[in-house]
């Protein structure tokens, strides 16, 4: 599996579009800002196909220090961003790890890493 960061992504969106890069990297970044501001202000945003990112509240829990496991560390409640991916990206990341033969939690361990190119 590969990581693909923002600039492999502007790389390959302006090899696609015949952009300029940095126009690319202007727009991507003006929507990761915007996105960024719209969930620090607690909305929902919704992409059709894609998925939903929405602000859940995260329950205070206990944990444990690895260093020392018997002494009790309580966690706060805080608030963390929950992705839920939309059907299409569903159905599709189903469709390749069934082509696969692997399941998604082992795709990770067993599956050689493949470069990918956009």
């Amino acid at each position: 599996m590969a990581t693909i960061t923002k600039k492999k992504l502007i790389q390959a969106i302006s090899q696609k579009k015949g952009m300029h890069p940095n126009d690319v990297r202007g727009v991507i970044q003006e929507f990761l800002d915007l996105m960024t501001d719209s969930l620090s202000e607690g909305d929902r945003l919704e992409f059709r196909d894609f998925g939903v990112f929405e602000i859940v509240e995260r329950k205070q829990k206990v944990g444990r220090n690895p260093k020392n496991a018997h002494i009790a560390i309580i966690i706060p409640a805080r608030p963390a961003v929950k992705f839920t991916a939309g059907k299409k990206m569903k159905r599709l990341i189903e469709e390749k790890h069934k082509k696969g033969g692997t399941k998604p939690e082992q795709a990770h361990v067993h599956a050689p890493r493949q470069h990918q190119s956009f």
